[in-house]
């Protein structure tokens, strides 16, 4: 099978940085994913798509580890993905936005950004409680960091505000910014236009090629928005229950039959 000549993929930086091959799930007797196999290169925006029920979301909750597929095998940067419980995979270089967001209401824009890159310091109770040099240097450096990227995502107006106050455009932009304190190599975007208006939607698909190019990433950006998913996309994966029925350049997508067919239900 053609996945299997990108096996010696490993930390060394060559071959894909995300390998998924085989996956099934299933819920019962309904088969969620049935044999879905794709690799995402490095440094590439990778789409993944398809009608409602196709099985994106699964998909997606396999890669983050909150589910655990019956059979295959998911590959980050040559190293099985299925032994990591979902809290620990922003230790191997995953971050992810949340389709229903995820923030602390109350915290100011700035503590969530700070809150994503806590998972990468080294301070616990004690050491946090003493306020001990290393951890005030550890902190500082921390908030340089997410000053940074509130700086990249164009929040400085906003980050001293509670998110609680901010308009759902700015704390989809908060959130991911919050993604992005984890230092990710690979990014899984979850519905980012969700809620978002034309304009909000024109402007997310240039932020997210400006970050990909200024962070040096590979996104794997799961949508419904198809405008956004073509414009901003250098690959496209297309699921429909369950299934993967194409793969390809965004025009080879849009040209193809059987996704034409899934989506407006016409055989061309």
């Amino acid at each position: 099978m053609e996945h299997d000549i990108h096996s010696t993929a490993g930390a060394n930086g060559r071959g894909p940085l995300l390998e998924v091959r085989d996956v099934v799930m299933r819920f019962g007797g309904i088969v969620a994913l049935d044999c879905i196999s794709f690799s995402m290169e490095r440094g590439k925006i990778v789409g993944l798509i398809g009608p409602n029920g196709a099985g994106k979301t699964t998909l997606f909750n396999c890669l983050s580890r909150l589910y655990t597929p019956d059979s295959g095998e998911i590959l980050f940067d040559g190293q099985s993905l299925l032994g990591t419980a979902a809290h620990s995979i922003s230790d191997l270089g995953i971050g992810r936005t949340f389709q229903n967001l995820a923030l602390f209401q109350t915290m100011t824009v700035l503590e969530n950004v700070m809150v994503g890159g806590h998972s990468g310091t080294n301070s616990d109770f004690l050491s946090n409680a003493l306020r001990l040099p290393w951890v005030q240097r550890e902190e500082r450096g921390l908030k340089e960091r997410a000053m940074d990227l509130i700086r990249l995502l164009e929040l400085e107006a906003v980050v001293n505000l509670p998110v609680a106050a901010l308009p759902f455009g700015t704390r989809k932009r908060v959130e991911l910014a919050r993604a992005l304190a984890t230092a990710p190599k690979l990014l899984l975007l979850d519905e980012p236009a969700g809620g978002l208006n034309h304009e909000e939607v024109e402007e997310l698909s240039e932020l997210i090629r400006t970050i990909r190019r200024r962070q040096d990433l590979t996104v794997l950006l799961v949508e419904h928005h198809m405008g956004l998913v073509m414009r901003t996309s250098d690959h496209v994966v297309v699921l429909d229950f369950g299934r993967k029925i194409a793969e390809g350049s965004p025009d080879q997508v849009q040209n193809n039959p059987k996704v034409i067919e899934a989506y407006l239900g016409t055989t061309v």
